[in-house]
């Protein structure tokens, strides 16, 4: 329910070079992010690992755990140069899910990311955009320096079972 075609296609038009190493600074082998951690909204969330799917969209959290959020493999390990982006949920057909208060965010707010070499990276909030789908911006996402952390947003087309919009924090490494 996030940006998916279009994110994908944009994705595919970059040629992945995010996965290349020309984008983003490779971690230690094999570091990835496991946790997030954001106070202000209350939000402590393990986080798995997302890949393109065949279709080229990216792939989401499973609806079965709404408490899960997901880091992009395709973007940079948190803290390594390079965009790094992590997806989750604002709700499921009955609950909020773990991005439900994403949107409650505010400028200078802390993110913490935890990863498996032990290290805790923090990143202070920029700014916190809702945006239409159709106008994802999928270069500021996915290439540019910083965390980006991505859910939906906005008016729910129930004909569609959709969200219209996302909701998209970016953030700085403090």
């Amino acid at each position: 329910m996030l940006a998916g075609a279009i994110t994908g296609l944009v994705l595919v038009a970059f040629g992945r070079g995010m996965q290349t190493g020309t984008t983003t600074t490779p971690a230690a082998a094999g570091v990835v992010p496991e946790s997030i951690d954001i106070p202000s909204i209350d939000v402590e969330a393990q986080l798995m690992k997302l890949d393109l799917q065949k279709n080229g969209e990216v792939e989401l959290p499973p609806y079965e755990k709404p408490k899960m959020a997901g880091w992009y493999t395709g973007s940079a390990v948190p803290g390594e140069k390079g965009a790094s982006v992590i997806i989750g949920h604002v709700d499921t057909k009955t609950a909020p899910a773990v991005f439900y208060k994403l949107r409650q965010l505010r400028k200078g707010e802390t993110v913490k990311v935890e990863r498996s070499d032990g290290k805790v990276v923090e990143f202070k909030v920029d700014s916190i955009e809702q945006v239409h789908k159709d106008s994802f911006p999928a270069q500021r996402v996915y290439v540019e320096d910083g965390l980006k952390l991505v859910t939906c947003g906005g008016k729910f087309d129930y004909a569609k079972g959709e969200y219209l919009d996302n909701v998209i924090v970016y953030a700085s490494q403090v």
